[in-house]
Parts: C-alpha cells; sequence; structure tokens
C-alpha cells in the first residue's frame, strides 16, 4: 500500500484567456504521510493553482491529483466535499474565521460537514486549542484577537479532525516578524507530532528552513530538494 498522502502526477492547468494562461505545465510530485514540505516560487510561478488542486478546489486541465488514494478524476463535486472535509485541513494567510464567533467555535466550525455533534465538535475544538497554545482564548471573540492568535485558531481548525493532509497557504503573509516565527515553529511541532504539512510561500527563507522544498517557476518544478520527484 503506497505511503503517498498526496500525488500530483504530470498535472497541467491551462485557463481559457485570449491568450491562453499555462499556470501549470506538468507537474509531478508526491507528499508521504509525515512530510513537512515547502512550495515556494515568486509570482506567478503556479503555486496558488497548484494549491487550489491540491485541495481539490479545482481540477487540473489534465493529468491526476490523488488525495489520500482518491483520485480527483473520478469523484463527484459532492464526493470532493466530503473528501475535503475529511482529509484535507487549510489554513490561509487571511485567517478567513466568522466575525462574531469564537475561537472555539470557529475550529468546531471546520467539522460542520463531518457529521457530529455540536458537542463532540467543540470537544474536539478545544483539544486543538489547547494545541496550539489558544486554551485561554477558547471565548474569546475573533475580533479581539491579534493577528498571531487569529492565525493559531485557524491552524487549530485546519487541525480539527485529524485530516491526512494540512495545506497551508503564505501563514506568515499577514503576521510580523516575531508572529512568523511563532507559526513556523507551531507548524515545525504540528508536524512532529504526526501532522503531514504542504506550506505554501513565496518567502524563500520560511521555505528552506523546512526539511523539504519544491521551488516553482513558470508553472514547472525548477527543483526539489528530495532526491526524486523533479520533473522539468
Amino acid at each position: 500500500m503506497s505511503d503517498s498522502v498526496l500525488e500530483v502526477v504530470d498535472v497541467c492547468k491551462e485557463y481559457p484567456t485570449t491568450p491562453p494562461v499555462h499556470a501549470l505545465r506538468g507537474v509531478s510530485f508526491s507528499v508521504a504521510r509525515g512530510d513537512l514540505v515547502s512550495v515556494v516560487g515568486p509570482s506567478g510561478s503556479g503555486k496558488s493553482t497548484l494549491l487550489h488542486l491540491m485541495g481539490t478546489l479545482d481540477r487540473p486541465t489534465s493529468g491526476e491529483v490523488v488525495v489520500s488514494g482518491y483520485p480527483v478524476s473520478e469523484l463527484s463535486d459532492r464526493d470532493l466535499s466530503s473528501l475535503r472535509a475529511h482529509h484535507i485541513g487549510f489554513v490561509f494567510q487571511q485567517f478567513h474565521l466568522l466575525n462574531g464567533m469564537t475561537a472555539l467555535d470557529n475550529v468546531a466550525d471546520g467539522l460542520l460537514y463531518t457529521g457530529r455533534t455540536l458537542q463532540e465538535r467543540r470537544e474536539l475544538a478545544e483539544i486543538e486549542l489547547l494545541r496550539v497554545g489558544m486554551g485561554h482564548r477558547l471565548t474569546q471573540q475573533t475580533t479581539k484577537l491579534s493577528g498571531g492568535e487569529r492565525q493559531r485558531v485557524a491552524t487549530a481548525r485546519a487541525m480539527v479532525g485529524s485530516p491526512s493532509i494540512i495545506l497551508a497557504d503564505e501563514p506568515t503573509g499577514n503576521l510580523d516578524t516575531k508572529n512568523s516565527d511563532a507559526i513556523v515553529e507551531l507548524i515545525e511541532k504540528l508536524n512532529e507530532t504526526g501532522a503531514t504539512i504542504v506550506v505554501i510561500t513565496h518567502n524563500r527563507e520560511i521555505a528552506e528552513s523546512f526539511p523539504r522544498v519544491v521551488g516553482l517557476r513558470d508553472g514547472l518544478i525548477e527543483h526539489d530538494s528530495a532526491s526524486v520527484g523533479a520533473v522539468r
């Protein structure tokens, strides 16, 4: 049985503009269970497109994305929603927390489509908030949290339910240096406890602090610090 949580196989993505935009041009790599991988590249390199494909938010023009053994091309939109709910956690640069709700309920909402009761969701949410150092802010409205605290809540929401893989999109992009360093440290600690994490970033210094670095440029993998997997 394959130990890969994520496989990207000869993926191309073309947007039918005039002229067409070839955002990805034959990208292949895999992420094994327990990996911590950064995907780095300049603006326009294809990072955002790759994130959307890895997260099953979009489908490739050609090639295949496989998440936890499920080929995306074979799944209906409803099946993809279920796959995201059970197997993929997202952390976004803009946090995407709901104002007017507590930290606890924002994290509990990460389990909204899993069939668990509200009590179960809140119990699991509390566990994750404690895990990211936010146990003292459970009932705080998210509008009263600092940027670093909001990103910790967003990370807890991504982790709740123990998804197969976490996709973090520029998780330090809206943070100062101190909070950015703290989030990088948190990501590393979560990985040490077994979480599989892919971090999308334009910041090469942050990218190179992680064990494996995949560099994108012009829709191609320019380098992969793993011994195999680079496709040019």
